[in-house]
């Protein structure tokens, strides 16, 4: 069995800090397991490089035969993420031989499917149409749960606001990264309209303006820790299940469609809500060091929403009409999973409760 203990290591990154710079992006600490999977997942990859993986096959094997809802399952959905994270900034200690292996990606594939056919059963697709971005607009315009950021406007306290921030690490300390897959899979109008967007999320050359950086300034002015997966053990099941999703679409080509819708809803859904983060940030006495992220997101998204909706995923449906039901499908995973997140993180506030697994330090 493997023992993951904290991370004792010096903050190698009070340097960077100290000069108000990110902390340079490092392989991802591997988290605590959270059951069979993650453990011999763990055990396999802090081993011989080649080791056999039967013992995780058969992990795996039965706990998606257990699972009640691969979408809300800790020990699945981490084990998806770690997989997926050999795509992207690596495992600490963790050969970088693991990320083809073709024995790994055979366990990850039966993970991959029940997770897409999670997410065919439990989200509504919306009907075929014509004129994709009206339909997207229509789908934004009848999204209706519960929302995280006005609770943030009005209500929220410190404490809550710090425990949203650590959830929302998982995937904003490497924001656009994963819709960024789908750029040499498309082609023209589509091409153009995701690179354009996708310049303004690295910052438009600007390294201290990439959106990650502009995070990891908000991390630092919250008392909160800017390494990436700092807070892994901490995170609920959803959060990784968002990751997930978009490393599902964008590392997947027959998936192209929904990548791009999901890149659509994301940035459809964006503006107002960080207008509210933002004012709640300033209500609670947070320095503009933090409200900076999201004050940036108003503007740049509403720009956004229009090149997403008809340059990029109107654009695609007209040169691949094909692709229409995808990108319909992608747009409303989207809205169904992070609903599921940020809904759920309201309404553990609302009872008083927290919304991590432990407490932040």
């Amino acid at each position: 069995m493997t023992t993951i203990t904290a991370d004792p290591r010096p903050d190698s990154t009070m340097t960077a800090r100290d000069a108000g710079a990110a902390a340079p992006m490092r392989p991802m600490a591997l988290p605590r397991p959270r059951g069979p999977v993650t453990e011999a997942l763990i055990d396999l990859l802090t081993g011989p490089v080649h080791a056999p993986v039967r013992e995780l096959a058969m992990a795996t094997t039965e706990a998606l035969a257990a699972s009640d809802d691969v979408l809300v399952d800790d020990d699945l959905q981490l084990a998806l993420f770690l997989m997926y994270e050999l795509h992207y900034g690596g495992l600490e200690g963790v050969s970088d031989e693991w990320e083809w292996d073709p024995r790994l990606l055979a366990v990850r594939g039966p993970i991959e499917r029940e997770f897409e056919d999670g997410l065919r059963h439990s989200v509504p697709q919306p009907l075929a149409t014509r004129d994709v971005p009206e339909a997207l607009f229509a789908l934004v315009e009848t999204d209706d749960g519960p929302s995280l950021s006005a609770f943030v406007e009005r209500h929220a306290t410190r404490e809550q606001v710090r425990e949203i921030l650590a959830c929302r690490t998982i995937y904003t300390l490497k924001e656009a990264d994963p819709h960024s897959w789908a750029i040499p899979r498309l082609h023209a109008r589509p091409k153009a309209a995701l690179v354009e967007i996708q310049a303004d999320e690295y910052g438009g050359g600007r390294p201290e303006r990439l959106h990650a950086t502009l995070f990891a300034d908000a991390l630092r002015g919250a008392g909160l820790d800017d390494r990436y997966g700092a807070y892994a053990d901490h995170v609920p099941a959803t959060v990784f299940a968002s990751m997930n999703l978009m490393s599902l679409f964008g590392l997947h080509r027959r998936l192209r469609g929904a990548i791009v819708g999901h890149l659509a809803a994301y940035e459809m859904t964006s503006s107002l809500p960080c207008r509210a983060y933002a004012k709640g940030l300033r209500r609670l006495g947070f320095g503009a060091e933090v409200s900076e992220y999201f004050d940036e997101h108003v503007e740049a998204d509403a720009v956004h929403e229009q090149l997403a909706a008809r340059d990029l995923a109107g654009s695609l449906a007209d040169d691949e009409p094909h692709l229409t039901n995808d990108i319909l499908f992608g747009a409303a995973a989207c809205l169904a999973l992070d609903g599921r997140l940020w809904g759920g993180l309201r309404e553990r506030f609302e009872r008083g409760e927290s919304a991590l697994r432990k407490p932040l330090q």
